[in-house]
Order: structure tokens, then sequence, then C-alpha cells
């Protein structure tokens, strides 16, 4: 079959495996659209909301910053437009920036964190492209009531520790 046509199918139904053993296979990680636009694979998954496979393409090659992230065919803009939170916050981790004024649908809190991670991230790896070392897994943690629990602490720990590294960046 078409590999162009495999790379898609196995990025619609979400299974990182099959978009790992397509590009395997020699499928390209970039295609365009039916307008010319390139990025096409990077996009679905994006408005689709497979965090897992958009990490995948952009570390094979995909293109995921754009000149102007304001585009309708960006990843930035696919990602808004599928409300899917958690691949705004995979593409801010990975380095995409944010246009002023644009409503990524995160807090700012959100936002420092993802730019933090991504930081801290490329700081571990610096200098080593590809290693073979995948990203830190972080765990996020939702609570909805915390009786008796003051988390500002925690809170204002994280704050200050992502403002920190943020000025370090500058």
């Amino acid at each position: 079959m078409n590999a162009a046509i495999d790379l898609l199918k196995a990025i619609r139904s979400g299974r990182l495996q099959e978009v790992q053993a397509v590009l395997d296979a020699g499928a390209p990680v970039e295609l365009r659209d039916g307008r010319g636009d390139p990025g096409l694979p990077l996009g679905v998954a994006c408005f689709m909301g497979y965090a897992d496979i958009v990490r995948e393409l952009v570390r094979r090659g995909a293109r995921a910053n754009y000149p102007d992230n304001s585009q309708p065919t960006s990843p930035l803009s696919m990602a808004i437009r599928g409300k899917r939170s958690e691949v705004v916050k995979t593409l801010i981790e990975l380095g995409v920036e944010v246009p002023p004024g644009m409503n990524t649908g995160l807090s700012e809190q959100e936002m420092m964190i993802a730019r933090w991670r991504g930081q801290h991230y490329e700081a571990m790896n610096a200098g080593q492209p590809d290693s073979g070392v995948e990203s830190p897994a972080f765990e996020e943690i939702e609570l909805m009531s915390c009786y008796g629990t003051d988390t500002a602490v925690l809170d204002a720990d994280m704050i200050r520790a992502a403002r920190e590294m943020d000025s370090k960046y500058k």
C-alpha cells in the first residue's frame, strides 16, 4: 500500500506502535495537505489529541514550530481547535512559541510549567542529539479537594522554580 496513507491511518487510530512501524518502514514524516501546506501527519495527531504520537513525529523530524504559529494549519492551532490541552502542553514543552494574545486554553501557570518542563528536558540532553534517552516522566496530580492539606506552599515552590528556570533561559 501507500506509505503516506498507512501513516495517516496509523495516526488516526492513535496507536503509537503502528505509527513507529510505518515510519520505520520508510514513510515520510512530513506530508502536504490538500492545499499544499506541510505538516499533515503532525497536524492530524495534534487535532486528535495524541501527545505520544506528536512527540514521536517531532523526534523523527516533523516540524512543530512554524514562523507564525497562529496559522490555521500550524500544529499549535490544530491542537487548540481540537481542544486538546495536553497536546498544547506537549507542543510548548517541545519549544513551540505561542504568539502573543493567542488563547491556548491553558492558564498562565500551566503554560509556565510546560515551558519549564521543556527547558529542563532540553538542559538534561544538551549536546546529545537523539541520544535515545526518552523524555522524563512527570506525574501530574489533580486533586478535587484536599481536606486538611495546605498545597499553597507546594504551588509557590513550583512557580518559583519555573520562574527561575524561565529567567535562566531568557
